[in-house]
């Protein structure tokens, strides 16, 4: 968890948010949400993301939304990662959603 946010934070990720949800799910033990200010900065964040977590030795299972980099999902395993555009953030609200979590703000 702490390299994605690293790697989010070395390529301006915009508003950096980690959410505890072990305890409340078995889907994984972390959520990393955080905004990118276009669809370029989606992509180039998503892209960075995935080779700097890979080349610490951590697989992408899954990766979702990269077409049209308004919400794009990248599935580690145990560390979920959400970039969104800004406004698709806010409609969506995933921080509201799981509010039970214990959330961290970077």
């Amino acid at each position: 968890m702490k390299e994605a946010v690293r790697i989010l934070e070395d390529k301006k990720a915009v508003d950096i948010e980690v959410i505890d949800i072990s305890k409340l799910t078995t889907l994984a033990d972390y959520f990393v949400i955080c905004s990118g200010t276009s669809s370029t900065h989606v992509k180039a964040l998503t892209d960075e993301l995935e080779l700097g977590m890979e080349a610490s030795g951590f697989k992408c299972l899954r990766k979702e939304g990269c077409e049209t980099a308004k919400w794009v999902l990248i599935d580690f395993g145990d560390l979920i990662v959400h970039i969104f555009q800004q406004e698709y953030r806010e409609f969506y609200d995933i921080e509201r959603i799981w509010s039970d979590g214990i959330m961290f703000k970077h």
